[in-house]
């Protein structure tokens, strides 16, 4: 019997491996093409548990076999591929709970952010660590690559709104994980079953390497490599919901969280910067960030010619018309001529808050801090100004993966994050390695957190170009940790950043990542080669060729 007919005999969900299903969910949106053998669509929790029980009990006979959760696909780093067993979450797993009265929703794996933004919540209510993709991306995805975004500034990472996941672990059991006490956890490590040796193992490996996690633990502002051990204890309360967020499924399949909602700032101004140069940034920011930006984005000339390139269809996109969506640029337009020429760099600082007068008062100040830079600015009052620009930096890359004829976006240095001030020395270096494999690229990024964006540009239908990604990866990868950065600050490791994360974290630390792989997953059967056991030739070796 085939493995699709089996699964087939035990889930209420669908089950399918024709070859344009395969072709489907062998890719997402990164450089890897991976082939599964079977793609379900489970209907719920209980099929999740069932098809986890029947992989543990195979797994002994037949070594192939394991599981990968998917949501959207959007991932950039190969994430939700896997040679065996895809579980589809947005067909049936996408129902949502809104509890207003405590800020929060329970949410499924499979919900896309737009549904549940349109749909679900109220106005002016968001969960605050939407990614820039929240167009195309799902719930499951967010919160199991611990993404980030325009928020994340004010409002933190996706870990910071999580406040419980439900999982299904490998002994095919769910679940549920939020912080506990100290009393609490003893309780949990003295039961005899599989969560309660999870726990005790788990406390005994991050107690004994209390040091090492501390020290280990990257001095960044966002951070999505490795597996968060640093917060998962701090010798008053134990959270292993921190430990799943961010672990790409590699532990357990989610099957729903709880997560945090705030309310909108009513009140909003954007001061939009432009630069002829990158040499200012890192003061530009530090006198910016203690007036409390919402927001702080950057995207550079590319970037911005892209826009200009695409605007017909980004105004679309915006659902207005081209001459209505251009003209809010005249006054872009004549800051160039006065600036002879398209700015290098424009950065966005968006200020949001409930009191009129404390925005005002934020703006005013921040102007005048500003005024020593000599730089060209304009605060943007209207909403429609203001989104003219988010519209363009979401955009920019889908633009890009889409329209630029012979090549094709190579998502494979594009999430470091280091320290803001460090940004002019560090930048160049990486552009001269770029420019010495003659690779284009484009830039935009967070620039409050010091978490950029470089989308290099290539035809990855010649091997010789393929043969690039692994060389200049190397070389990419080593500048940030020698500039003590994360070699991914919200699009997770995948296939893409697994074999790096030894050289990142160091031997000792990435030894830990290994030790809890095998505390939650004995059998390696959930989405093997992520976070740990990941090589550089697998990675070569899977590079999609169209």
């Amino acid at each position: 019997m085939s493995l699709t007919d089996e699964l087939k005999g035990i889930i209420q969900g669908e089950v399918l491996s024709d070859q344009k299903t395969l072709e489907t969910f062998s890719k997402d949106t990164s450089l890897f093409q991976v082939m599964p053998e079977v793609v379900a669509f489970p209907k719920d929790a209980i099929d999740i548990k069932k098809i986890v029980s029947f992989v543990s009990m195979h797994k002994k006979d037949r070594p192939t076999l394991s599981i990968t959760g998917r949501s959207a696909g959007t991932c950039m780093t190969g994430g939700p591929l896997n040679e065996s067993i895809i579980l589809s979450f947005t067909k049936h797993m996408n129902a949502s709970l809104l509890d207003m009265v405590n800020m929060k929703a329970q949410v499924e794996p499979g919900l896309y952010y737009r549904d549940f933004e349109e749909k679900v919540l109220p106005p002016g209510i968001i969960f605050p660590s939407y990614p820039a993709s929240k167009s195309i991306a799902a719930l499951g995805g967010i919160i199991m690559n611990n993404a980030g975004g325009e928020k994340t500034l004010r409002y933190g990472q996706t870990r910071d709104s999580v406040l419980n996941v439900s999982m299904v672990l490998a002994d095919g059991n769910e679940y549920n994980f939020k912080k506990i006490s100290s009393d609490e956890l003893e309780k949990k490590k003295v039961q005899n079953d599989f969560e309660g040796e999870v726990y005790k193992k788990t406390f005994d490996l991050v107690e004994k390497n209390f040091d090492l996690i501390e020290r280990s633990k990257p001095h960044v502002s966002k951070n999505s490599a490795g597996y968060c051990l640093w917060r998962v204890w701090d010798r008053k309360n134990f959270d292993l919901s921190q430990l799943f967020v961010g672990s790409q499924g590699t532990l357990g399949i989610l099957t729903k969280a709880e997560i945090k909602l705030v309310r909108e700032k009513p009140h909003k101004k954007m001061i939009a910067m432009f630069l002829k140069n990158w040499d200012k940034l890192p003061q530009i920011v530090n006198t910016v960030l203690p007036f409390e930006p919402e927001s702080f984005e950057a995207f550079d000339e590319a970037t911005l010619k892209l826009g200009l390139r695409f605007m017909p269809e980004i105004a679309r996109k915006a659902h207005v018309s081209f001459w209505k969506f251009a003209s809010k640029f005249i006054p872009e337009a004549f800051i160039g001529l006065r600036m002879l020429g398209i700015p290098k760099l424009i950065l966005l600082a968006e200020f949001a808050e409930d009191d009129v007068s404390v925005l005002q008062e934020k703006i005013e100040k921040a102007q005048v801090a500003l005024k020593k830079f000599k730089i060209h600015i304009r605060v943007l009052d209207s909403q429609s100004e203001q989104d003219k620009y988010w519209i363009m930096r979401r955009e920019s890359f889908n633009l890009l993966r889409q329209h630029v004829k012979g090549k094709k976006t190579a998502p494979f240095v594009e999430d470091f994050c280091i320290d803001p001030s460090r940004i002019p020395e560090f930048l160049p270096q990486v552009l001269k390695i770029l420019k010495e494999y003659k690779i284009e690229a484009n830039i935009a990024g967070h620039a409050g957190n010091g978490n950029f964006h470089i989308i290099p540009l290539m035809d990855l239908t010649k091997k010789s170009e393929r043969d690039k990604i692994v060389v200049v990866a190397d070389k990419v990868y080593k500048l940030i940790n020698e500039f003590k950065g994360s070699i991914t600050a919200e699009h997770n490791d995948g296939i893409l950043r697994t074999p790096y994360l030894e050289d990142m974290f160091g031997k000792e630390m990435y030894q830990l990542f290994e030790e809890i792989k095998k505390i939650f997953d004995p059998q390696n059967i959930f989405n093997p080669g992520k976070k740990v056991g990941g090589s550089k030739e697998y990675l070569e070796s899977h590079i999609a060729s169209s």
